[in-house]
């Protein structure tokens, strides 16, 4: 049976005190329900409207349920019958009313004072709100390919003429706040509690749901465990209308990366994995299903090296794809993985890290534009984006008769979290050259995509109003 609590009171100004109760009664029960004062019960009080006060409780992430509470409470519990009701200590000591229903049904009264831990929500969730008031045009990029915000925001109102196929391996990232209590006295380990977590959509899954929110029809296949995050990856991408193909292997689970995080800073980075390649009958079904499509205008490798992307999945879709002209794009990453990007044939574009690029070559001394030409030979992709962190993004012309190579500055100078920026990149820049770009506009808008991105923690897709809005800022 479910164990509700049930919190009331005014809640005026939201303050770390409430903050704190309302966690505790989450925490000690299933489901929280909060009944917010109305203005009627209140009149009497300086008070803010009723409606204010109830969307500040709504947007804490402990809240189940919240309402304005028009009748006398006591009626209320009478009828509702929760199983416990939380208050703050101030009220131990004081006479209770609702103790007395409490006990005819079983019911328990809790006092707490909350846990010291944090100081507001906003300061919680701070790390998650965006944040792109930092992004700055390259203006002399901007000139000398003569690229025009008309045709920028033309590209990106036909997204919507896209269909994009998106195959890869699926992550959910794991975000978890936490406040750092002080150092083991019997080692020497920082000690922290959890405070509060929150999941992202990634890997091939989050540039499938970029392709998604920037306006393109999109399709998503990849393979996952039997697995709570199965059910968590279906769900989320349909709610935002992907056509999506999940293919269950009970030997691995769904990868899992936690990241554990205080004061704005990561502390520790868990992974739960495995890496071994999928068996043949998987592979088979995943080329079967991808042959079957129709009418696709660009397929996007998202591969992270976990085994989705096999050899023989990966040239068995190439060649059915260049059989009907339909683009390919890939991006393999090697971070705490090894990967190579150069498996990946006759892309239209890549878009690896300059580690990524060297591993791929095993060359450490060579400069970028050697290495492209390199990886240019070897694979045969026209065009390579090596990213470089804070130093933007390098483009590699493989067409001899227009510019060899250009280099867009990184766009964001005030970056929270730089690990989707690759992927906000890819995505937004593939499509942009699917729908008719040339390549130096097609990049600036990946960039400037990777800008937005970078600007929150955790994997969000990208809003095509967003790019629009940074698009009329030029």
């Amino acid at each position: 049976m479910k164990k509700t609590a049930l919190v009331y009171g005014n809640f005026n100004i939201l303050h770390p005190g409430h903050l704190r109760l309302l966690k505790f009664a989450k925490e000690s029960s299933d489901y929280l329900i909060v009944a917010v004062n109305s203005d009627n019960l209140t009149k009497e009080l300086n008070l803010l409207d009723e409606q204010t006060r109830l969307e500040s409780i709504k947007a804490t992430s402990f809240v189940d349920e919240a309402f304005i509470l028009n009748e006398n409470i006591i009626s209320y519990i009478k009828n509702t019958k929760p199983t416990i009701i939380v208050k703050g200590k101030e009220h131990e000591s004081k006479e209770n009313l609702e103790e007395e229903i409490l006990k005819t049904y079983g019911g328990k009264l809790l006092f707490t004072s909350g846990e010291i831990g944090f100081s507001s929500l906003d300061l919680l969730q701070k790390d998650f709100e965006i944040n792109n008031s930092f992004i700055n045009h390259a203006n002399s990029y901007i000139k000398r390919h003569k690229i025009q915000k008309e045709n920028l925001i033309k590209y990106i109102e036909n997204f919507s003429k896209l269909n994009v196929l998106v195959i890869g391996d699926t992550i959910i990232d794991e975000y978890i706040t936490c406040d750092p209590i002080g150092m083991s006295q019997e080692d020497p380990t920082i000690v922290v509690t959890p405070l509060s977590n929150k999941k992202f959509i990634g890997g091939a899954a989050i540039v499938a749901s970029h392709a998604k929110t920037l306006g393109a029809n999109v399709s998503y296949i990849s393979v996952v465990g039997e697995d709570d995050n199965f059910s968590y990856t279906k769900k989320y991408l349909k709610n935002l209308n992907i056509k999506v193909n999940l293919h269950k292997d009970n030997t691995r689970p769904t990868t899992l990366k936690q990241r554990f995080r205080a004061h704005n800073k990561t502390l520790l980075r868990v992974n739960h994995l495995k890496q071994h390649y999928i068996n043949k009958d998987l592979e088979k079904s995943l080329i079967k299903q991808i042959k079957e499509s129709k009418k696709l205008d660009l397929i996007i490798f998202s591969d992270f090296s976990y085994g989705v992307l096999t050899k023989n999945v990966i040239k068995k879709i190439s060649k059915f794809a260049l059989k009907n002209n339909i683009s390919m794009v890939a991006d393999s990453q090697s971070s705490s993985q090894v990967g190579d990007i150069a498996k990946f044939e006759n892309m239209d574009i890549v878009t690896p890290t300059e580690r990524e690029i060297r591993l791929s070559l095993n060359d450490f001394e060579s400069g970028l534009v050697v290495l492209s030409e390199k990886l240019q030979e070897k694979s045969n992709p026209k065009y390579i984006f090596t990213t470089l962190g804070s130093e933007g993004v390098m483009i590699y012309n493989s067409n001899k008769d227009e510019l060899l190579t250009d280099n867009i500055p990184a766009l964001n100078n005030n970056a929270k979290d730089v690990s989707g920026a690759g992927d906000s990149l890819l995505t937004c820049s593939s499509m942009a050259k699917r729908i008719g770009a040339n390549i130096w506009e097609a990049s600036y808008l990946g960039s400037i995509a990777a800008a937005i991105q970078v600007s929150r923690i955790g994997n969000i897709p990208i809003q095509k109003e967003e790019l629009l809005k940074e698009i009329r800022n030029l």
